[in-house]
């Protein structure tokens, strides 16, 4: 047996429906982010889970909940797995961004390994908090199934560095829908990729949703 590791989006909030920046805000689920959490507490279940680790943010809580409650697992926070710091972008959309911090956006655009929204962080430093949580579950866990509740920037960054993709194209190749779920398998050879992005356990009026 080996060990998989399920990377889940947080369910939907007010910001990944607006499409605005949110980071280190302490943002809610939305009504429809608590029935992706139970939906996939539902559908998933009766998986034989081994450990449940969760970002320090409410978001990330309410949506690991429903499953630790279905298991009778207790969640494991770690400070790691928190979404990037936007800095002067929280709460912001992109539009406003784009006028008010013009080369900045740029430059995070172009790059964003090595450069952060302005006062924020780059892709870089998510990877050196949130590598060493997926280091720690390696060690403690040789096989078995362990959920890692995170948001969309950190998870595309963990699975880049996962995958040996270039951190700066993290955005350009990896999608992390809200209440996504992406597995990854470590065997002989490294992380291998089982599943990217499912939204298929829930139902279809959620997947309608855009969950940006």
């Amino acid at each position: 047996m080996s060990l998989k590791i399920y990377l889940l989006r947080h369910g939907e909030t007010e910001y990944s429906q607006r499409g605005a920046y949110c980071g280190i805000l302490d943002a809610e689920l939305t009504a429809e982010g608590h029935q992706m959490a139970q939906a996939f507490a539902d559908a998933y279940r009766t998986i034989p889970w081994t450990d449940i680790y969760a970002s320090p943010m409410k978001r990330a809580i309410a949506t690991a909940q429903p499953l630790c409650d279905a298991v009778g697992l207790s969640m494991q926070i770690r400070d790691g797995l928190r979404e990037i710091g936007y800095g002067a972008w929280e709460d912001r959309e992109q539009d406003y961004v784009r006028e008010h911090y013009e080369q900045d956006f740029i430059r995070w655009q172009t790059d964003p390994a090595w450069n952060p929204p302005t006062d924020g962080e780059t892709a870089i430093q998510i990877a050196a908090r949130a590598l060493p949580v997926i280091t720690e579950i390696e060690s403690r866990h040789k096989d078995g199934n362990v959920l890692v509740v995170s948001h969309k920037a950190t998870i595309r960054i963990i699975l880049c560095s996962l995958l040996g993709i270039d951190v700066g194209r993290y955005r350009d190749r990896i999608n992390a829908m809200a209440a996504s779920i992406s597995i990854v398998k470590f065997g002989t050879y490294g992380p291998m990729l089982e599943v990217l992005g499912d939204r298929s356990y829930m139902p279809e009026y959620l997947r309608k949703r855009s969950g940006t």
